[in-house]
């Protein structure tokens, strides 16, 4: 299904997020990228963060081209935390205050949880949940003085179902879930916090995550995504703009009613209610 989700699809307003500051992470590339895009395309002023410098400056000259917005970039390795506590104050008296905040970083590589140590659960926690956690202590402050705050997290479907052969990233999206929603219960009324939980998504990370898988498994790369396909009923993979377009919504002024739930963009893989 071809759609110009940054053209004549576009599905929002070009001012829907006007005056909205949005602090996206991951966004080099994937589901972070096109959310950085979809966003600005919206009118927010978007400030894109991930460890690369380059291609964060490339991305900001295309959000440039996409609306009104005033973007900037953060490079911020969001496994360290020291670096985070110094560089979001200084971001917020740049800019001012964060009023979306998209919470997304890379996964853990894929194989049996049994074969993982406790040591490979260090990183994967801490640039998801311990980032996510903090950033959000430094954030929600100012969007509690500005009325208004959407705390969003990029997850995976294995929040409801857990994926063959990759159950370390299973476990760490678990516990993120289990994070927002029990914020869901604490944040101010003005302030949101959702999930989104994408399925098979044509994204570098799905092609790393099929590549160790079939080291691991010994399986080929067309039987890892074959099997993967074989349980999607609309027989394809997710366009990250897809995805980014529900992020969007849930950033929206309209979308306030809608708190502490897990949105799956999979074309229909769960089979749970």
């Amino acid at each position: 299904m071809d759609m110009d989700l940054l053209g004549a699809d576009f599905p929002y307003a070009s001012n829907a997020l006007k005056g909205k500051h949005a602090l996206v992470c991951g966004a080099s590339k994937g589901i972070g990228r096109a959310t950085a895009m979809m966003m600005a395309k919206a009118g927010a002023n978007v400030t894109v963060c991930a460890r690369n410098s380059a291609s964060l400056s490339d991305l900001c000259d295309e959000l440039s081209g996409l609306g009104e917005g005033e973007h900037a970039s953060l490079v911020l390795d969001l496994e360290d935390q020291a670096a985070i506590q110094s560089s979001i104050p200084i971001l917020l008296s740049q800019r001012g205050a964060v009023h979306i905040l998209v919470n997304n970083a890379a996964g853990p590589p894929g194989g049996p949880l049994l074969g993982n140590t406790l040591n490979d659960f260090d990183a994967p926690f801490r640039r998801h949940l311990h980032a996510a956690h903090t950033l959000t202590q430094l954030i929600v402050p100012g969007m509690e003085d500005a009325g208004y705050g959407r705390i969003i997290q990029i997850i995976s479907t294995s929040v409801k179902e857990p994926i063959p052969n990759i159950g370390l990233s299973n476990t760490l999206r678990g516990a993120m879930a289990s994070w927002a929603k029990s914020l869901s219960r604490e944040l101010a009324p003005c302030i949101t916090i959702n999930n989104v939980l994408p399925g098979f998504t044509d994204t570098d990370r799905l092609g790393s995550l099929a590549a160790s898988i079939q080291e691991r498994t010994g399986k080929s790369l067309d039987e890892v995504q074959s099997g993967w396909l074989n349980q999607v009923p609309i027989e394809r993979l997710i366009n990250p703009l897809e995805t980014a377009s529900a992020l969007t919504f849930l950033a929206l002024p309209a979308s306030g009613g809608i708190r502490g739930v897990s949105l799956a963009v999979d074309g229909g893989r769960l089979r749970s209610i």
